[in-house]
């Protein structure tokens, strides 16, 4: 599973909010809505995402295999 926990501490040592992502970026809270619930994006908007925060993409997001999720 991709998890954006990285993303949302990411934002917090930046003193950003997801909305202030969202515009900066231009996405819609619907696809911040899927981040939140670690559903897929784009890799055009991890690029995007990536580009505005200045960062890199471990930054944003994260691999868990299956067999470290919880039942």
């Amino acid at each position: 599973m991709i998890s954006f926990k990285p993303l949302w501490k990411t934002l917090i040592d930046k003193e950003m909010k997801k909305q202030d992502l969202a515009a900066r970026v231009g996405i819609t809270n619907k696809t911040v809505s899927m981040m939140a619930r670690n559903k897929p994006i784009s890799m055009k908007l991890l690029d995007a995402i990536c580009r505005e925060l200045g960062c890199q993409v471990q930054d944003v997001i994260e691999y868990i295999p299956d067999e470290e999720m919880p039942d």
